[in-house]
């Protein structure tokens, strides 16, 4: 009972919840009241920005009595669950946009695999010179991400059953089920078969990063890291809201929704794998980014799919030429660094130049209206 009272934040998070629940949609009535709609929104979103926390916490928890690789696996299912049900609230929710699934998962793509990769590696190797990781490991999910990001983000470009950037019904019924069934056996190979392909080499230097005295029980951590979501998953459609109507308003680029989606769920995530790296455990670091990038294709694109399907609306997948040239450059780039299995201050800092670079014409396609 001690323990339950000391989650403050539960608390808080919940009550707001109710209250839109209750209230929200007078609350935002007046989506003109440009103030009022601003508050809030700064509220929603540091709510739900802490509830993420929340998960993580008790995920980390979780990953104290199970160990890695399982409880790397269960922080990225609960992060990568949170960021499917704001995707879906956010396609579901005002306008219908064809490309606003596709643009939110690129940008998690692209946060993940170049804005977090690039911090992590880069104060890890500042700190510790080198570190090592497990290079089997790595090389599965590199091997997967690719697959998957082109079959499902490059290949529709180039179909003809349809128009350009969508799949025809049977083509994605196909994806749906290819996508799901190779994160299926994904899963199977992380947790049982071939377990020991992520974790850290023996010869490593890792240390134990979590604090194993605030550990109460796998129950009390697993009901409280669900708790601590369903405030998300509550306010993430009177956030939609809120995001719609302002880019809509200042006719800005739908991919700038993506971004603030993609900060919320995966700010919980950086954190984790910052500090992984930091306390020479670049291991869990690798498989908290990786991990993100491959559930974030697995997930997200069987979601928006279904949706497409079920709503008989249009989804276009295909990125566009600028942003194919930054995906295929972040794959070649992430292979070519990670294939050694030592990390180190320039792998991370070629990482990160190119999520600079991301940002970069993600803004100026806002100056130009593109």
């Amino acid at each position: 009972m001690k323990k339950i009272l000391e989650e403050k934040a539960l608390a808080i998070s919940i009550f707001t919840a109710i209250l839109y629940m209750l209230f929200g949609n007078s609350w935002l009535s007046n989506l003109e009241n440009t103030p009022v709609i601003l508050g809030q929104f700064i509220i929603v979103f540091g709510i739900m920005l802490v509830s993420s926390f929340g998960v993580v916490k008790h995920a980390d928890m979780l990953a104290i009595k199970l160990g890695e690789p399982y409880g790397t696996l269960i922080l990225t299912l609960a992060v990568i669950s949170i960021e499917v049900v704001a995707i879906v609230a956010v396609m579901l929710t005002g306008k219908y946009n064809p490309t606003l699934g596709r643009d939110m998962m690129f940008s998690v793509i692209m946060i993940v695999l170049n804005g977090l990769i690039g911090i992590s590696l880069l104060v890890g190797g500042i700190k510790h010179i080198q570190q090592q990781y497990n290079l089997q490991g790595t090389n599965t999910y590199l091997s997967m991400i690719a697959i998957l990001v082109i079959v499902s983000m490059v290949l529709p470009n180039y179909t003809q059953a349809t128009e350009a950037g969508t799949f025809s019904h049977s083509q994605t019924i196909f994806i749906i089920i290819i996508t799901l069934g190779l994160y299926l056996l994904f899963l199977f190979m992380q947790s049982l078969r071939h377990r020991d392909f992520f974790m850290a080499p023996t010869s490593s230097n890792d240390k134990v990063l979590h604090d194993a005295s605030n550990f109460v029980s796998i129950g009390y951590h697993s009901v409280l890291l669900v708790l601590y979501m369903l405030p998300i998953v509550i306010l993430s459609k009177k956030l939609a809201i809120m995001i719609n109507h302002g880019i809509t308003s200042a006719d800005l680029p739908v991919a700038l929704g993506g971004l603030l989606v993609a900060i919320l769920v995966l700010a919980p995530e950086g954190v984790a794998s910052v500090k992984a790296a930091l306390a020479n455990q670049i291991q869990r670091s690798i498989n908290i980014c990786l991990g993100s990038a491959l559930a974030t294709i697995s997930l997200t694109v069987p979601a928006i799919l279904i949706i497409g399907l079920i709503t008989s609306k249009t989804i276009v997948l295909g990125l566009n030429g600028v942003d194919i040239v930054m995906l295929l450059t972040t794959l070649f780039v992430s292979v070519i660094n990670l294939s050694s299995g030592k990390s180190n201050v320039i792998q991370g800092s070629i990482h990160f130049i190119l999520f600079a670079l991301y940002l970069l014409l993600l803004f100026d396609k806002c100056t130009t209206g593109c």
